[in-house]
């Protein structure tokens, strides 16, 4: 716990969250948020394509957006490590930060499992329906995505007194 509490109290972390830094916090906060609609953004697309939405659009025009989605998924590994370092000691006392990891782990085996079916398996092209198992993965994949949405919101809220309950 001392190195997380160094971690917190560290200069960078006090000008993050500093009354000095107007814009640091809020700026972090908004690229975490747009690196979020860039990878969740993509993912889902993709996923409802392959549920039926949108049958028109090829399968295959997909796969130039994967490298913009993993720009927005580095984007929010770098900003949820500086919003982690901001408030360490408390979010790692709570179990909902690890919840929010592992939707985000799945979600990230997911996406890859999905991208291999639609885009590497020979039998995968536009002109087929996809696979039940694609499908699977398509509706897994939106659910991940939910969790760790809805996960990353509630670690605003929980374990933290609201006067609420």
């Amino acid at each position: 716990m001392d190195f997380l509490l160094r971690i917190e109290e560290s200069g960078f972390s006090q000008w993050v969250r500093g009354a000095d830094s107007l814009f640091a916090f809020p700026g972090i906060l908004l690229l975490h948020t747009l690196g979020m609609g860039l990878v969740v953004g993509i993912n889902a697309t993709f996923d409802l394509r392959i549920l039926g939405f949108a049958p028109a659009v090829r399968l295959r025009a997909f796969k130039k957006f994967f490298p913009v989605m993993w720009i927005g998924f580095w984007i929010n590994a770098i900003t949820g490590t500086i919003l982690l370092a901001v408030n360490a000691t408390k979010l790692t006392r709570n179990p909902d930060f690890y919840v929010k990891l592992a939707f985000i782990a799945l979600a990230v085996i997911n996406v890859q499992l999905l991208r291999r079916s639609a885009f590497v398996t020979p039998a995968a092209n536009d002109e087929t329906a996809p696979s039940a198992r694609m499908k699977l993965l398509a509706v897994t994949s939106l659910i991940f995505w939910i969790g760790a949405i809805t996960s990353g919101r509630l670690l605003a809220y929980v374990g933290r007194s609201t006067g609420v309950f």
